[in-house]
């Protein structure tokens, strides 16, 4: 039976079509060809979907490497409780070494994306966290271990250290620029937020149950590389046609405001990394009685601030919100010395819950700084040199302000070795952090100044 309508035919309202994404070839490996985020029908055509699969996998590989990265700082202030026998100046050591190695590594991980591809890296760069996770297992298991044996297990835990920059330049080329900024302060706190994140699970893990194991604190890690793997391998992609760009980083290194944001830069990255990798020994020696398992609030304060720093400074300048940082730092160290002088915990505390505030700001103010610095002055044809220039910053700077974490966990060890305290070390920041306040004021803000009128 046929049935039929009377009157005029009306056609079902159209459905637009989305939008297709134009000129992406897949093939196999998972690679991608002809990616081009800046293209509005690509990005909306299926390319911000691509970007935000890899962004979130990124930022689980990220985070795992902060998490590695800072796990010793968690373990040392436990060691002597496992039958240990160390000085202060060599769980300094401990907790000092690892930010030194990965520091150095940031450089090369840099451009180990444009060669083995983004998600290849990270498949390789979470395997690597396989290293440093069994070396601390293994190196913690017996009281007898030679003090030379735990600095190298503690040196290997720098492959974390490494992972921020080639995360970070990963994810770089999945984004357009006027998307850019977001997605990388998303990943950098992400990865910022492992550090406080460990200091508050391990110590939980490792006296579950009977006795002391602090073993646990690096086989925890083990099962969790290989789902960042794994799910690197299964979810990521790579990008034909990323290239290793060492015109970038030349274009940097001629550049003198490069050296001076590396500078400020370990005033407030390095101070966040020093400062949360001190800080549970700290806490230990200076204030025993005092609940040590609080020192992760620091490294989380420190973690979500940064992003905050990056909104504000694009509001008032990066310039002005890196001084008001420094400041901050200053006041925050005063503070420390004197909760130290009168022996008080909650003075004490609360100074450094100051102290990772004002770095956290710090970071995103001072790398908001970066592409201003580099577009200062710039005529439009020249603007693509000048991106090189602050990408090829970027990673400079990433990796010297993470020497930071270095200076400062040694600068205490020294001082309390010397004179038996620690305020010589925080007076020492003190007057490095107004240092670098006054070197900020001068350059770029103060009147008169060549960069006062480009709203660094």
């Amino acid at each position: 039976m046929t049935l039929t309508t009377n009157g005029p035919q009306t056609s079902p309202p159209a459905v637009a079509a989305p939008p297709k994404a134009t000129g992406l070839i897949h093939t196999p490996g998972r690679w991608i060809e002809g990616w081009d985020p800046d293209d509005p029908s690509q990005w909306e055509g299926g390319g911000r979907q691509i970007a935000r699969r890899n962004l979130a996998w990124s930022v689980l590989a990220e985070f795992l490497g902060f998490c590695v990265w800072a796990v010793w700082s968690v373990v040392v202030p436990r060691l002597p409780e496992a039958g240990f026998s160390l000085t202060l100046d060599q769980q300094f050591w401990l907790i000092a070494v690892p930010a030194l190695v990965g520091a150095t590594l940031r450089i090369p991980y840099t451009f180990a994306v444009p060669v083995f591809g983004g998600r290849n890296w990270t498949v390789i760069s979470s395997l690597l966290l396989l290293i440093p996770a069994g070396a601390l297992a293994w190196a913690v298991s017996s009281p007898g271990t030679p003090f030379g044996v735990l600095l190298a297990c503690a040196a290997l835990a720098g492959f974390g250290g490494g992972n921020f920059a080639s995360s970070m330049t990963n994810i770089s080329f999945f984004f357009p620029e006027a998307e850019k900024g977001k997605a990388l302060g998303l990943n950098a706190a992400g990865g910022n937020l492992g550090t406080g994140i460990v200091q508050l699970v391990v110590p939980l893990v490792v006296v579950t149950g009977a006795g002391l194991k602090l073993e646990r604190a690096g086989l925890i890690f083990i099962p969790l590389a290989l789902l960042s793997a794994l799910a690197a391998w299964r979810f990521m992609d790579n990008l034909r046609g990323t290239t290793a760009d060492p015109g970038a980083f030349a274009a940097a290194v001629k550049h003198p405001h490069t050296w001076i944001i590396s500078f400020l830069y370990i005033g407030t990255f390095g101070s966040f990394i020093g400062y949360a990798g001190a800080f549970p020994t700290l806490l230990k020696t200076q204030f025993p009685a005092a609940p040590a398992t609080l020192a992760f609030l620091g490294a989380l304060i420190g973690a979500v601030a940064r992003p905050l720093g990056g909104m504000v400074a694009d509001r008032v300048g990066g310039a002005r919100l890196t001084i008001g940082a420094l400041f901050l730092l200053a006041l925050g160290a005063v503070g420390a010395i004197v909760g130290l002088k009168q022996h008080s915990f909650a003075q004490f505390f609360a100074a450094f819950l100051v102290l990772f505030v004002a770095a956290g700001i710090g970071n995103g103010a001072t790398y908001r700084m970066i592409p201003a610095v580099f577009r200062a002055g710039v005529d439009a044809a020249d603007l693509p040199r000048a991106r090189k220039g602050a990408a090829g910053c970027i990673g400079i700077a990433g990796a010297i302000g993470a020497f930071g974490g270095f200076f400062i966990p040694r600068g205490f060890a020294i001082s309390q070795s010397s004179a038996g305290s620690l305020v010589p070390a925080l007076g020492t920041f003190i007057a490095v952090y107004l240092v670098m306040a006054v070197v900020t004021w001068a350059l770029y803000l103060r009147r008169g100044a060549r960069l006062a009128t480009e709203s660094i």
